[in-house]
C-alpha cells in the first residue's frame, strides 16, 4: 500500500498486509457491510456498483479478492468520498472508481444498463421515524434524509442490465416495503436470508437479492447465525468476518 495522507481522526484499517482502507470516526463500516459483500458474491468478470458506499469497504473488499472487472462506488458525502478515493489511489486498484454523486441523479455519471450487480447498505430508518441523530453524517447514514427505498430501486433499475442483481441489507420491519419498492421498478425479489445473532433470537438483519426482469418466485435460505450459544462466532461468521480479521 502506497503512502497516503491521513487527516484528523482517520486511520488505515488493513484488509491485507499491503492493502488497506482509510476509515474515520464519522465514516467507517460494520458487520452488516461485510455480510452484504459476502451475500452479493460477484463473479470475477462482473461489473458492479455499490451505492452509498461510504468509505468504500464493499468495493475494496471485492478488489482485494480479485472480484469484478470494474467496480464503481457512489457516495454523496464529500469526506467519505475523499477517504474512499485516497484508499483507491494508495492501494493502486485500477478497476475501482469513486464517484461523488447523488444516486437519484446518476444520468450522465454512470452508464445505463451496464452493471451485473448493484449493492447498497441503505439507511435503516424512514424519514421522521424515531429520534434522528444530531450529527449530519449519522443522520444521512441512518435515516432516509437524502434517498428512499424507492430512490434506491429506481437507481438500480437504471444501472442494471436485464437479469442483473440488486442486493441490499435491511431491517426486518422494512422487508415488505423494500420488496414492494423493488417490484415497482421491475426488480423481482429472488433470494432472502435472515441474520440472527443466536439460534434462538429473532432476525436483526435481512439480506435480500432482486433480479431485474426476474420471474416470480423467491428462495429463502437458511438463517445466518452470528454467534454460537457460548458467544463465539459461528463457523460461517469466521469465514466471513474471521477471514477479514486474519488479513489484518
Amino acid at each position: 500500500m502506497n503512502k497516503t495522507e491521513l487527516f484528523e481522526q482517520e486511520h488505515i484499517e488493513y484488509l491485507r498486509s499491503d492493502f488497506g482502507l482509510i476509515v474515520s470516526d464519522a465514516h467507517t463500516f460494520g458487520t452488516d457491510a461485510l455480510l452484504l459483500a459476502d451475500f452479493a458474491a460477484p463473479k470475477a468478470r462482473s461489473v458492479a456498483c455499490d451505492l452509498g458506499t461510504g468509505c468504500g469497504i464493499i468495493p475494496m473488499l471485492w478488489a482485494r479478492d480479485g472480484l469484478c472487472t470494474r467496480i464503481d462506488g457512489v457516495e454523496i458525502q464529500e469526506k467519505a468520498h475523499s477517504q474512499f478515493s485516497r484508499s483507491v489511489v494508495a492501494c493502486g486498484t485500477e478497476n475501482v472508481f469513486a464517484h461523488l454523486a447523488d444516486l437519484r441523479t446518476l444520468h450522465g455519471v454512470l452508464k445505463r444498463g451496464a452493471y451485473d450487480l448493484v449493492t447498497m447498505n441503505p439507511p435503516y430508518k424512514a424519514a421522521n421515524a424515531g429520534i434522528e441523530s444530531a450529527a449530519a453524517h449519522e443522520k444521512i447514514a441512518r435515516h432516509e434524509t437524502l434517498c428512499t427505498l424507492s430512490d434506491i430501486s429506481a437507481a438500480a433499475a437504471y444501472l442494471l442490465r436485464y437479469g442483473g442483481r440488486l442486493c441490499m441489507c435491511i431491517r426486518p420491519e422494512r422487508l415488505f416495503e423494500t420488496m414492494l419498492a423493488m417490484q415497482a421498478q421491475k426488480i423481482e425479489p429472488k433470494r432472502l436470508r435472515l441474520v440472527c445473532k443466536t439460534a434462538d433470537s429473532a432476525p436483526w438483519l435481512c439480506l435480500l437479492e432482486g433480479r431485474r426482469g426476474g420471474k416470480r418466485g423467491m428462495q429463502v435460505l437458511p438463517n445466518l447465525l452470528v454467534h454460537t450459544p457460548d458467544g463465539d462466532f459461528t463457523e460461517e461468521m469466521y469465514r466471513i468476518y474471521g477471514s477479514y480479521k486474519e488479513r489484518t
